[in-house]
């Protein structure tokens, strides 16, 4: 059974309110708290590592998977592996993230690695949330770490979120994609307080008409610190796009260092960089229609995350 706290959690990083439908695997305090597999989905432990491997098999439509991760003690630090094996023509979706409340003096720390084998023409949809909560001094912290492989004409779209109460988070994504394939990444970061939060990308294009687009979306508040490192590299005729756009508020401080590495002539890549203030007049264009200041700030920040 699940405390009131951990299913709080659950609700913030895989939107739970209840049991999910299809095939899951909850992870509270570091033990299993429930596990459903389905006929063509099965989730089965690691005997090695602390971990588990998902078989999808091939053409699975219109299914789920959900595998989220609740702390809710102070001092614990885990170090998970989770495998993902996605078949051949399947479309599925993944929706993980974990939630740290840390009451206590003690830090709290989830630390993972997921590596996704897309067959050929499956289509994944993942949903990476990460949030944290609690009173105590200790801190919360997460590093996640992310490798993609693709087959030819598979799909992989990625939505990584940390919106609130993480202290510190590294996160490192790699992915390798063969001809054909296309991988789209949509990051959504805000830090507030003294917290860091680094986001490191490498994709490798290496079949005729691989793709990616690669995109991050963050605002830094008061003391905090933010790094965006993404690289795209193309070793065959494939197009790649990374972009970094970020809201600079008080004293935070970001680096932006996108990097493009070309190394075939029919490899077009582009990258962007965008790094400033809320614009004044929009904060008064919000105040004369009845907001505070702070009022039309948040207002400016949620639409500019959504």
């Amino acid at each position: 059974m699940m405390d009131e706290i951990q299913k709080r959690l659950l609700a913030e990083v895989a939107d739970l309110h209840g049991v999910p439908e299809g095939a899951y695997n909850i992870r509270a305090n570091g033990q299993m708290a429930a596990r459903n597999t389905t006929a063509n989905i099965d989730i089965v432990s690691k005997t090695d590592v602390s971990g588990i491997d998902i078989y999808i098999k091939p053409g699975t439509v219109n299914e789920s998977v959900h595998i989220p991760v609740v702390l809710s003690q102070s001092g614990m630090k885990e170090m998970v592996y989770n495998d993902f094996h996605i078949g051949e023509g399947s479309d599925v979706v993944i929706v993980a993230g974990c939630g740290i409340d840390n009451c206590g003096d003690q830090d709290a720390e989830h630390d993972g690695i997921h590596r996704f084998f897309i067959e050929k023409n499956a289509k994944v949809k993942y949903v990476e949330k990460h949030y944290g909560a609690g009173d105590g001094k200790g801190k919360r912290i997460l590093n996640p770490g992310t490798e993609v492989y693709m087959e030819e004409g598979s799909y992989m779209e990625m939505e990584m979120v940390q919106i609130k109460g993480v202290d510190s988070t590294e996160r490192d994504t790699k992915a390798e994609l063969a001809a054909g394939a296309k991988l789209v990444v949509r990051e959504r970061l805000m830090t507030h307080g003294d917290q860091h939060a680094v986001s490191g990308y490498s994709v490798s294009l290496n079949g005729e008409g691989a793709s990616a687009d690669v995109i991050s979306r963050s605002v830094a508040k008061d003391t905090s610190y933010q790094k965006f490192d993404s690289r795209i590299i193309g070793n065959a005729p494939c197009s790649g796009h990374t972009e970094c756009d970020a809201i600079i508020m008080d004293k935070a401080r970001i680096l932006a260092i996108p990097q493009l590495e070309a190394n075939d002539l029919d490899a077009a890549l582009i990258h962007e960089a965008a790094i400033g203030k809320i614009a004044g007049e929009q904060i008064i264009k919000l105040m004369t229609l009845g907001l505070t200041e702070e009022e039309a700030e948040e207002q400016i920040v949620n639409g500019f995350l959504r």
